[in-house]
């Protein structure tokens, strides 16, 4: 289409701040122009209008958390190739992790990403820039307008980022003028009990044992660290994939959550699989922090529902087949590719009762544009930018290697059929995806209010 094209969306079912209504929309120089029950344009001149009867209309999801692999592990995943599965899946920006080679962890290095995301990305892009040891420098040059913030791998994970010098923890928290984001694990005590699952099965560990050496109590003793240096310096927090029951007492559900200074993210694996799946799934489930109990699970759910787990998350991190399915528990990877696939499998646990579909938008849309303060979007109001998903709730989808866009080409939930599937999806105003076809793509960087 021209790039002045306008477009009209017909008889939606708009699903926005907690309310379903049937209404048009109005789609003209990147942002949303109008909003009605009814709009009757006087000229059709540039117009695409889309019939939108008994589809859904709901903001792009925005992904807080992400690994693209680029640069220097592009045999895994690119920006190209998974921006453009995040797009078919309905997600229109993601901020992505530092922990790639070499790590995001200097001025310059952040800018050489944010050009390949500019050269490749369909969708909005925000890097984190990475914090080491030896770093605080570099972190305190971070222009908080234009990145979504720091990263501290507050416990090893995939890339060997572990800050765990505690008097560079409380610079950190007391001198960065960013939102800091924190992986929470325990490494010592991670350590002690793989040593410990070392000596009870010499002849190879399985993969049960992923939630039992990477154990709730090792993700409550670095959280809750983490809680209190941010309490104490009063900085802008925000802790990635909570996976325990313990942890989400952590969590206050008394302030709105444009007022909190400490707040969560919950990923979607961890919603879905509990320890009861690694018998069938085995590594393909092995993540950091691990898949828990299903009475952990219980907890997520219930913590998400009553706002004391603010965000809901991928934490997509592909790995090839060779680095997952393997049988050496050591030697598999940790990590899993979803970014295509959580919005449907969100809309799936409607369908089951676990959630509304207002709440879904809320905890994917709404809440990650207000946590990380972004500009103009998460949300369908006149003047936002037009990032906009249709969902056809009356067509299935079946996950399967033919339509899987993640250059790994697997996923844990291969077979699982979806009762809806993404007809449409719009990045800035440009009708980007339509129909499993990668249309005009618009990308931004995404730009976040200073004050946060």
């Amino acid at each position: 289409m021209e790039a002045n094209t306008r477009y009209l969306i017909k008889n939606a079912q708009l699903i926005n701040e907690g309310k379903i209504i049937t209404a048009d929309v109005l789609i003209q120089n990147q942002r949303i122009e109008k909003i009605a029950t009814r709009i009757n344009l006087s000229t059709t001149t540039c117009i695409q209008e889309i019939d939108a009867t008994g589809l859904y209309l709901v903001p792009g999801v925005i992904d807080d958390q992400v690994h693209f692999r680029e640069p220097g592990l592009t045999h895994k995943a690119t920006i190209f190739t998974e921006s453009r599965a995040a797009l078919a899946g309905g997600v229109t920006s993601f901020m992505e992790m530092p922990n790639v080679l070499p790590k995001t962890t200097t001025i310059e290095l952040l800018e050489e990403k944010y050009l390949i995301g500019k050269e490749t990305s369909a969708v909005n892009y925000s890097f984190y820039l990475g914090a080491t040891n030896d770093n605080i420098d570099e972190l305190k040059k971070i222009d908080s307008e234009n990145v979504c913030g720091v990263k501290i791998f507050m416990g090893s994970s995939t890339g060997d980022m572990l800050v765990d010098d505690s008097h560079i923890l409380h610079q950190i928290f007391s001198q960065v003028p960013s939102l800091i984001a924190t992986h929470c694990e325990c490494e010592t005590r991670v350590k002690e009990r793989l040593n410990q699952a070392k000596i009870d099965f010499p002849n190879g560990i399985p993969a049960e044992q992923h939630p039992i050496i990477r154990d709730a109590q090792a993700c409550y003793l670095s959280s809750s660290f983490a809680s209190a240096l941010a309490k104490k310096y009063n900085t802008r927090l925000h802790i990635l994939h909570i996976t325990s029951e313990i942890e989400t007492h952590l969590f206050d559900n008394t302030l709105p959550l444009d007022k909190k200074r400490i707040t969560s993210e919950v990923c979607v694996h961890h919603l879905h699989f509990s320890d009861g799946n690694y018998a069938e799934l085995s590594h393909q489930i092995k993540c950091n922090p691990a898949v828990k109990t299903q009475k952990d699970q219980d907890a997520l759910w219930n913590a998400l529902l009553d706002d004391r787990l603010d965000v809901i998350a991928t934490d997509h991190a592909p790995h090839t087949r060779e680095e997952k399915f393997c049988e050496n528990y050591l030697d598999a990877h940790a990590g899993l590719p979803l970014i295509q696939h959580t919005l449907l499998l969100m809309l799936e646990k409607c369908n089951q009762g676990k959630i509304t579909i207002e709440r879904v938008v809320e905890k994917m849309c709404h809440a990650p544009a207000i946590a990380y303060k972004l500009k103009d979007r998460g949300f369908i109001r006149e003047g936002y930018f037009a990032d906009l998903v249709l969902v056809n709730p009356n067509e299935t989808l079946k996950v399967a290697e033919d339509n899987i866009l993640y250059k790994c080409q697997w996923s844990p939930l291969m077979n699982t059929q979806f009762s809806h599937s993404i007809k449409h999806v719009f990045v800035n105003g440009a009708l980007s995806y339509s129909n499993g076809q990668i249309l005009d793509l618009n990308p931004m960087r995404l730009q976040f209010d200073k004050d946060r």
